[in-house]
């Protein structure tokens, strides 16, 4: 019934088994990629005409995680899985950014390509076993795809990169890399690391790029077997004419119109030489996105050939300046921590918020449940561009940016035990004409210093670009959005005066050289210092303390057998305490106990409070109690958190007391001493040796002669 192929090679350590011909066979074409335990089945399937007035390539990648996978239920009401997780939506992105420009540049037909986790053996993470298995899926189906590619996670531990690190060896690296690209090139980075050198950070894109050529391989050996007939593409259309008389008519106006150097103005005379440009030109045989295509291609040659000819770029910099840079911060007065970086026209407001143990999210992934207690969030509304839109809940692109910016500054971030709060940044993008992502980096650095956090380093980013033309090549620091749309590639760098702590780099053609990367991280190098000494003129190291308004963290621990004391029944001392004295309290199970308050007077009230209830009572020291009850033989005594003891009525006075109520009541406030514990915890007290107005204890002498 099954006509299968399979391929099977040894990577990283691991067997790696690449299947077809069993599952989904109505797919234009279906792999199920098997590494260790951990199975992925990816789809890819392309509509049979193109949607007419398309002028795009309308790709969809859709990344979904099974809870089966990893033999677990959906929390939550709805025991089904719901809306793409972040972990998915980043997964899609990051198969999404090295597959799109290796498909036909005139191929346009609606194509999705879909990857199901479909078991989870809690090693090998699956994100790269779905960027093989979509390749694989795409190698076979006949769709106009000018793959396969391969792709690999390194890791650094001990001094050694690793090839595809299992989950528990993550714990230990100084490097998180992931690089995807054809056998001759390098189509996509994403990485997060420890402050490492640009050599390091290239060294290791090299040998991920070495290492998942056999991949490539073993995909290609089963395309040999396996794959469909290719699509019959139509032939292109020549154009040459008109993009001859677009140029004729219409270049001096878009060169005049690209010589503006104020975006707002440059985009409303571009729009006005487009619009002329259809008026003109369209016809019933040449429709208005084929002009608009055209016209794309004339705005390339005059941006990408002047900045090739020239050194000069849209704005009038040369390809190594960065634009004017503006740091400011405690720009909110409640907020615990705030900046507003500008550079150039691109603007990021970011605010950070300090907050408890209770405040840190609880993300249910396949691996089992954690808590994360820093959080970065991303926004960009429409105005940032002078744009209008309808505003739903954060996208792909706004959660990309992101985690992105999350990777640049998490390895900055002091360990809990230095630092033991739970940290909110959220950007709001402003203005937007670059790199929107970096300035985020900057403002997020700028932002977590004002609020007290003591980063080990300041972070920057800046964001380089590529024009390429055969052999001739130019290397953009701090690009524009034009330089971006209409350049070759995208390539963003974070980190501190010391080192990396984030890579991503993007290409639209069909890979760069390992000259081109070096250069290109040289030239950050040199552009992200220059953007931390700017920052610096606004702040250069964190506050010494957290701001007014944020809550102040004081940790201490208590043993074990105590926590449900200071808990209570249901969580009724707790609770009173909070209320009570308005501090926050989280109870950790190794009885580290933190308590959050804005002032330090409720601060040392429930720090107190707490200290009592786990105290133990110490022999010959006074307290001052509360008398509980009263007894026809003494009174008990609440002296010590929520333990009471015993006044004997012999222990009442230095005279015969005839009834207990002679000398106290209930309610009563009064010094006791600690007279005995007995084995079973029982606690003896005395009234009589101390002073009730002192609360010193009496001399013997004293009490004798009473």
């Amino acid at each position: 019934m099954f006509t299968t192929h399979r391929t099977e090679l040894m990577w990283g350590g691991r067997k790696m088994t690449i299947e077809t011909g069993k599952i989904a066979r109505q797919a234009n074409g279906a792999v199920m990629v098997t590494y260790g335990d951990t199975v992925v089945l990816a789809t890819a399937v392309a509509e049979k005409n193109a949607r007419p007035g398309v002028d795009f390539f309308p790709l969809t990648i859709n990344y979904q995680e099974k809870t089966f996978a990893a033999g677990k239920i959906p929390g939550g009401f709805f025991k089904r899985e719901g809306r793409p997780s972040e972990k998915e939506t980043l997964t899609s992105r990051l198969i999404d950014r090295p597959l799109r420009p290796l498909f036909a540049k005139n191929f346009t037909n609606d194509t999705q390509v879909m990857i199901t986790v479909l078991g989870h053996d809690l090693e090998n993470d699956p994100d790269i076993v779905a960027l093989v298995a979509s390749s694989a899926a795409l190698t076979i189906s006949g769709l106009p795809f000018m793959g396969p590619i391969g792709a690999a996670r390194v890791g650094l531990i001990e001094g050694e990169f690793v090839l595809n690190p299992l989950q528990d060896q993550m714990a230990d690296t100084k490097l998180d890399l992931v690089v995807a690209g054809t056998r001759d090139h390098v189509m996509m980075v994403e990485s997060e690391a420890s402050e490492l050198s640009e050599q390091q950070m290239l060294d290791a894109v090299k040998f991920g790029h070495e290492q998942f050529r056999p991949v490539i391989d073993a995909i290609i050996d089963l395309a040999e077997v396996a794959a469909k007939e290719p699509w019959i593409m139509p032939e292109e259309e020549d154009f040459s004419a008109t993009s001859d008389a677009l140029a004729a008519e219409f270049e001096a106006d878009l060169r005049e119109a690209y010589a503006e150097k104020d975006k707002s103005l440059r985009t409303a005379k571009v729009g006005d030489v487009r619009r002329a440009a259809v008026a003109k030109l369209a016809t019933d045989d040449m429709d208005s996105t084929t002009i608009g295509g055209l016209f794309k291609g004339l705005e390339k040659k005059i941006v990408r050939g002047q900045i090739l000819d020239t050194g000069t770029r849209i704005d009038g910099r040369d390809t190594k300046t960065v634009r004017p840079i503006e740091s400011e911060v405690n720009l909110l007065p409640r907020s615990h921590g705030s900046a507003l970086f500008t550079r150039g026209e691109t603007q990021a407001m970011v605010v950070a918020t300090l907050g408890t143990g209770r405040d840190e999210q609880i993300i249910d992934a396949l691996e089992g449940e954690y808590r994360e207690p820093f959080m970065l969030h991303y926004n960009f509304p429409p105005y940032s561009v002078g744009e209008t839109s309808f505003r739903l809940s954060p996208g792909r692109r706004e959660i990309g940016h992101g985690k992105l910016a999350w990777r640049a500054i998490k390895p900055l971030m002091p360990s809990a035990e230095d630092f033991p709060y739970t940290v909110r940044v959220v950007s709001e993008v402003t203005e937007s004409n670059g790199s929107s992502s970096m300035a985020t980096v900057c403002g997020t650095s700028l932002s977590l210093m004002d609020a007290g956090v003591p980063l080990k380093s300041p972070c920057a980013g800046i964001a380089m670009g590529l024009i390429k033309d055969g052999e001739r090549f130019a290397v953009l620091s701090d690009i524009l959005g034009d330089e971006d749309h209409l350049g070759d590639m995208d390539f963003k760098v974070a980190g501190t005066t010391e080192g990396v702590t984030s890579l991503q780099m993007d290409i639209k053609i069909a890979g760069i050289t390992p000259e081109i990367m070096e250069i290109a991280l040289d030239q950050a190098k040199d552009g992200r210092a220059h953007i931390l000494d700017e920052m610096s003129k606004a702040l250069t190291s964190a506050r010494d303390e957290v701001g007014e308004h944020a809550p102040r963290i004081t940790t201490m621990s208590v043993p074990k057998d105590k926590i449900r004391d200071v808990i209570g029944t249901g969580g009724k001392v707790i609770r009173e305490i909070c209320e009570v004295t308005g501090a926050k309290i989280d109870i950790e199970d190794d009885g580290t106990i933190k308590v959050a308050a804005t002032s330090t007077e409720s601060a040392d009230a429930a720090l107190k409070w707490i200290k009592d209830i786990v105290a133990e009572p110490e022999i010959g020291v006074i307290y001052k109690g509360k008398v509980v009850k009263v007894v026809d033989f003494g009174a008990f005594v609440n002296f010590i958190g929520n333990r009471d003891g015993l006044v004997h009525i012999s222990e009442l006075a230095d005279h015969r007391v005839g009834q207990v109520t002679d000398i106290v009541n209930e309610g009563d406030e009064i010094f006791v001493k600690v007279l005995a514990v007995d084995d079973r915890g029982k606690v003896r007290l005395s009234m009589k040796v101390v002073d009730q107005e002192t609360g010193e204890e009496r001399a013997k002498e004293e009490a004798a002669s009473e």
